[in-house]
């Protein structure tokens, strides 16, 4: 399971150009679900994503979590991240869980996410034709993948 997640100030899915969700401050988390993820990915992204210092305190120094300043959290699915892009200039998504495996697997995840967080988690829409925007604050992104742990 990969994970990008983006520091906001806002961020927003549309589907169809209506609103499906939108967060104020806390994070635009894109996930990518690949066939052999299972519940231990989970568990493990669920609590780094909680877990992660990277808002700032008083300071300016990034020690605050998504928890200690009580964010906002957008689960958007995307196969894309799942590309190997090793040979041609055509990505391959062929790592990528097919629809059976992986819309259980995000439906997990989201709901970890929820019992983590203590609040609901807004997301878009599975195998959905969507159009996110946020204003990414820093900007800060952080790559996280299930299977490189060390």
């Amino acid at each position: 399971m990969i994970a990008v997640l983006q520091r906001t100030q806002h961020a927003s899915v549309r589907i169809e150009g209506k609103i499906k969700s939108s967060i104020q401050r806390g994070l635009l988390v894109l996930l990518g679900i690949s066939s052999e993820d299972t519940n231990e990915d989970i568990e493990w992204l669920v609590k780094k994503i909680t877990q992660m210092r990277i808002f700032s305190d008083a300071d300016g120094k990034m020690n605050l979590s998504i928890q200690d300043i009580d964010g906002e959290i957008l689960v958007v699915s995307q196969f894309t991240l799942m590309a190997s892009t090793k040979k041609g200039n055509r990505p391959s998504f062929t790592q990528a869980a097919p629809p059976a495996i992986a819309i259980p697997l995000y439906e997990q995840f989201i709901d970890v996410v929820e019992q983590a967080h203590g609040k609901k988690v807004y997301t878009g829409e599975f195998g959905a034709d969507m159009q996110v925007s946020l204003q990414n604050d820093g900007p800060v992104t952080i790559l996280l993948d299930s299977k490189n742990k060390i």
